[in-house]
């Protein structure tokens, strides 16, 4: 399934997240230094973290497939396309590149490395937002690998700059950008106490999409029938 071997899988999630990470706390510092328009402020986040997707998925896909996202690496597991024990490793990876990501755009800006946010998250219309960018980034993921696979990198980073905009969440989608983003006390933080619900919700979101996409992109009968003969001969 993979050419390189699970170390280098492994290292290629860890540093895809730790620079998505980098990329959503770093914007979102920089857009609050530079205005106090919260629009414009989201604007300039939202553009970074979509362009910087498009260019880990393009560069690192083919080495892990560029999860970067413990939902995705779920989905895949329960696809039985990733074994459950390298997912494991991949969540890992992805929670401390996470982590170190946030602690890279901190030194950047001169901030304390570490900090507990205090920004509330937290809400049905939060978790609904959370369920609903997960299920799309999910579908989308699944939709384009099934048919355009070379199109993934900017799909998904096309949906991740529409959902930053169409959730009232502004669309984490991401149990471990979720995490590291409750480091930062900053303009794109999370409360640490209002994390589980964040990270239920899109996982829940993610499995929805696994099942409904699923039934959406199974073959017609008659493609398997004709599938299946074509292996026999």
């Amino acid at each position: 399934m993979f050419d390189h071997d699970l170390p280098r899988r492994i290292a290629a999630e860890a540093l895809g997240t730790a620079l998505l990470v980098a990329t959503v706390v770093g914007s979102g510092i920089m857009a609050q230094s530079l205005t106090h328009d919260i629009a414009l402020a989201l604007l300039g986040n939202t553009i970074a973290t979509g362009a910087m997707l498009v260019v880990l998925i393009t560069i690192l896909g083919p080495i892990s497939g560029a999860h970067f996202n413990p939902a995705v690496s779920l989905v895949f597991a329960l696809r039985r396309d990733l074994p459950a024990q390298e997912a494991a490793s991949y969540t890992i990876a992805q929670i401390l590149g996470g982590i170190a990501g946030t602690v890279t755009a901190h030194l950047m800006f001169a901030l304390p490395i570490i900090e507990a946010s205090v920004k509330i998250r937290t809400g049905g219309p939060q978790w609904f937002s959370e369920f609903i960018a997960t299920f799309g980034l999910v579908a989308v993921i699944l939709g384009g690998i099934r048919f355009e696979r070379k199109a993934v990198p900017w799909l998904v980073g096309l949906y991740i700059t529409a959902a930053y905009w169409f959730t009232a969440s502004t669309s984490f989608a991401n149990p471990a950008v979720a995490i590291a983003r409750a480091f930062t006390d900053t303009f794109s933080g999370i409360r640490p106490a209002d994390l589980p619900g964040f990270i239920i919700a899109e996982l829940i979101g993610a499995v929805c999409a696994l099942g409904v996409m699923s039934w959406l992109l199974r073959a017609p009968q008659g493609v398997l029938s004709s599938i299946k003969e074509e292996a026999r001969l």
